[in-house]
């Protein structure tokens, strides 16, 4: 499902990652985080696709408000079991949106 966002200026996380083999507990870790993630003042939305690669972008009101879930003790537990356990690789991006633009196709036969 593609967020709905307000007018810019926020922010995204753009989490971008390659798992490592087996599940040990991802799933429901991944699925945790996104509920508490969306229970955080300043969140505003998430999109999430995983093939071999994984991406995540979270948008968020402001930085503080992203700082704020950085330090969540709950999501710096997970942060540290992603790089013991669940990830090969990954990188965190931090990027100001100052436009965006949509499209809402219709069904055209």
């Amino acid at each position: 499902m593609i967020a709905s966002t307000p007018a810019p200026p926020y922010y995204a996380v753009i989490f971008t990652s390659l798992r490592s083999v087996g599940d040990n507990g991802y799933d429901q870790m991944s699925e945790k985080m996104m509920n508490m993630a969306q229970e955080q003042d300043g969140f505003l939305g998430i999109e999430s696709v995983r093939q071999e690669l994984g991406i995540t972008i979270s948008y968020w009101r402001d930085l503080q408000s992203i700082q704020k879930w950085r330090d969540n003790a709950d999501h710096k537990f997970a942060r540290e079991k992603g790089r013991k356990i669940w990830y090969k690789s990954f990188t965190t991006r931090i990027a100001k949106v100052e436009r965006d633009y949509s499209f809402t196709g219709n069904n055209v036969e």
